[in-house]
């Protein structure tokens, strides 16, 4: 029953987002941290809706010179830039999310899982989540059920689930990532997202609660 008494933080983001993925280090102890005094809800938050399109150059160019952003203000983030010359880069990171949904189908710590595989495949590995086959093979290297994964990825529960996660995103009025929430005796309260200092986060996170 004390449990349901606590805040609750959410962490609302993309697994093909590169803020996300700068910001992995500092979450993991943020989350160490605090996980006993508030429940942690991670939320995908989706970034971009299923496309088949490539991206346009100009698209391309922006993302990239992101990446290299990211890397200046976050000193130790990597990526490999192989990624643009071989893969076919679409705006489409749904699919993605609904692997790591897909995945927690068929248990929950295999979430976690898949978003550090979808992460480490795009960014350090140039492989293109965007892509079912890729996402089926991440899946396979971690040690799910292949068939039941690919089943699941593009089931109606799945799809579903992933629109639920989609509502709450909305209705916590996030539209950037990463974003943590913290809701505190029914108020949300935005926590600044600090990118090198965990200390900060949490300094805000108990300043609250």
């Amino acid at each position: 029953m004390m449990s349901k008494l606590k805040p609750t933080l959410y962490y609302v983001h993309d697994p093909m987002c590169s803020w996300c993925w700068g910001f992995r280090a500092v979450w993991i102890q943020v989350n160490e941290v605090v996980k006993d005094q508030v429940n942690i809800q991670t939320v995908l938050g989706g970034l971009a809706p299923d496309s088949s399109q490539t991206m346009t150059e100009l698209m391309q160019q922006n993302i990239q010179s992101n990446w290299r952003r990211i890397q200046q203000e976050i000193p130790g983030t990597e990526f490999n830039y192989d990624f643009w010359h071989n893969c076919e880069p679409r705006r489409s990171t749904y699919p993605a999310c609904r692997a790591v949904i897909a995945a927690g189908m068929q248990a929950e710590h295999y979430k976690k899982m898949m978003i550090l595989a979808i992460q480490q495949a795009y960014y350090l590995h140039a492989k293109n989540p965007s892509d079912h086959s890729v996402l089926i093979q991440l899946a396979k290297d971690s040690g799910l059920d292949e068939k039941c994964f690919e089943r699941d990825l593009l089931s109606d529960e799945c799809k579903n689930l992933f629109n639920k996660e989609l509502q709450l995103t909305a209705r916590l009025n996030v539209n950037s990532f990463p974003n943590l929430v913290l809701n505190h005796r029914n108020v949300n309260t935005e926590i600044h997202v600090d990118y090198n200092s965990a200390e900060t986060v949490v300094s805000e996170i108990v300043a609250l609660i």
